[in-house]
């Protein structure tokens, strides 16, 4: 086995030789392609957090709408159980039959038609995202 020095290649030839030509274009273009896709990856994220919060201010809103929906519910419940008692001559007698409703509705959905309910209110919320069963 012979010796042989080994032939001193000056460094900025090897660093220059591997930055130009089809080297240079691959770098660039493998570059350019992963800052691309970063991109997209963010744009993607921001339209899902623009998404997630239109749909949160839906569900904000229905549910501000459902609690002034009760609370009117309950006045009028209430208004219609005062105006049957003071046609009946005691108050009580109103609150009684507007419970005797209730009670009937509780027992109607839990016994007699048990599904009845669940479907009903599948078929809204299938119909608020325009679902055809």
């Amino acid at each position: 086995m012979i010796n042989r020095p080994e032939e001193k290649v000056p460094l900025s030839n090897k660093v220059k030789s591997k930055t130009t030509g089809i080297h240079k274009i691959l770098e660039d273009t493998a570059t350019s392609t992963y800052e691309d896709v970063i991109t997209i990856i963010e744009a993607k994220i921001e339209l899902v957090k623009i998404d997630l919060t239109e749909k949160i201010s839906i569900v904000s809103a229905m549910v501000i709408l459902g609690v002034i929906l009760i609370i009117g519910i309950a006045y009028l419940i209430t208004t219609f159980a005062l105006l049957t008692g003071e046609m009946l001559g005691h108050p009580f007698l109103g609150y009684f039959i507007v419970s005797l409703i209730f009670l009937s509705c509780f027992l109607f959905f839990t016994k007699l038609k048990p599904l009845l309910l669940k479907e009903l209110l599948q078929k809204i919320f299938l119909s608020v995202n325009d679902y055809k069963k």
